[in-house]
C-alpha cells in the first residue's frame, strides 16, 4: 500500500488530482466543497444537511446525524480553526495493485497547520470491512504527512444531548448586550447553581442565553456528563485548559 493521491474539486469546481503529499501542502481543504455528494438512503429518519460552525461563521455539509454530532464537537474545539464535510477523496494500490478509494467524511484544520481527517460511524462496526480497510490506508497516508485520522466514536447519549442544547446558543448574537458576559463571569467566579448564578447577573430570560454561550465557549464549565438543569454547578474556566471547547483529538 501506499502511492496516494487526493481527488479534490478546485475553487472554481473543476476535478483536480494531485500527490497526497504535495495536496496536503499546499490545498486548504477546509475552503472546498464535497469532492462527491453524500447519499440519501430510503428510510434513514436523518439526511444530508448542513451545520453552522461558530468556528469559520460558514455552513458545512454533514451527510449524518452522527457526522453532525461530531461536527458539533469539533466546533467547540479551541484547536479548530477550519472545518469541511468531504472535500478529499483519497486513491491507492492495494498490494495486489488493485486501486481503492475513500472519502473520509470530516476535515478539521489544526491551529498548527495540521489536520483531523475523520469518519463518523454510527456504531463500531459500521460500513463493515471495506471500511475498516480504508480506515487504515487513510491513517497510514495522515501519519505519512504528520496528519491524524479517526474513527469517531458515538457521544454517550447525555454528553449529546447537552452539547446539542449549547449549540443552539453558539452564535455571538447570544452573548447579549455589551457587558453582559463580563457580569455572567463574574457571577460565576466561584462554582454555583445555574440559576442562582444567572439571577444574580440579571433577569435569567436576558441572562441565560449568555451563560449557555459562555459554556459553549468554555468560558464557563460544568459537568456534560450530567443532564443540564437549573441547580447543575457552573463555574469558571479550567486556566489549565486552552480556552473554548471540549472534544479530544
Amino acid at each position: 500500500m501506499g502511492g496516494f493521491e487526493a481527488v479534490f474539486l478546485d475553487p472554481v469546481g473543476q476535478m483536480v488530482q494531485q500527490r497526497w503529499a504535495d495536496a496536503a501542502m499546499t490545498v486548504a481543504f477546509e475552503d472546498l466543497p464535497p469532492v462527491s455528494a453524500f447519499p440519501v438512503v430510503p428510510g434513514r429518519r436523518w439526511g444530508p444537511g448542513f451545520w453552522w460552525s461558530a468556528t469559520t461563521g460558514r455552513h458545512v455539509a454533514a451527510g449524518s446525524n452522527a457526522m453532525r454530532v461530531q461536527l458539533m464537537v469539533l466546533d467547540r474545539d479551541a484547536d479548530v480553526t477550519g472545518l469541511a464535510g468531504r472535500p478529499v477523496r483519497l486513491l491507492w494500490r492495494s498490494a495486489r495493485g488493485q486501486v481503492r478509494s475513500w472519502v473520509p467524511q470530516l476535515f478539521a484544520r489544526r491551529a498548527d497547520g495540521t489536520a483531523l481527517l475523520a469518519d463518523c460511524p454510527s456504531h463500531a462496526g459500521a460500513g463493515g470491512e471495506r471500511a475498516m480497510k480504508a480506515a487504515e490506508a487513510v491513517a497510514q497516508a495522515c501519519a505519512e504527512i504528520g496528519w491524524t485520522y479517526q474513527r469517531r466514536a458515538p457521544l454517550d447519549d447525555v454528553l449529546a444531548a447537552n452539547l446539542k442544547w449549547l449549540a443552539g446558543y453558539r452564535h455571538p448574537r447570544n452573548a447579549g448586550r455589551p457587558h453582559l458576559t463580563g457580569a455572567v463571569l463574574e457571577a460565576f467566579t466561584r462554582p454555583r447553581p445555574l440559576l442562582e448564578g444567572a439571577s444574580t447577573a440579571g433577569d435569567p430570560i436576558e441572562v441565560l442565553p449568555c451563560v449557555f454561550h459562555a459554556l459553549w465557549r468554555g468560558r464557563l464549565t460544568a459537568d456534560l456528563d450530567t443532564p443540564l438543569h437549573e441547580r447543575i454547578l457552573v463555574g469558571p474556566q479550567d486556566r489549565g485548559s486552552p480556552g473554548k471547547k471540549g472534544g479530544a483529538w
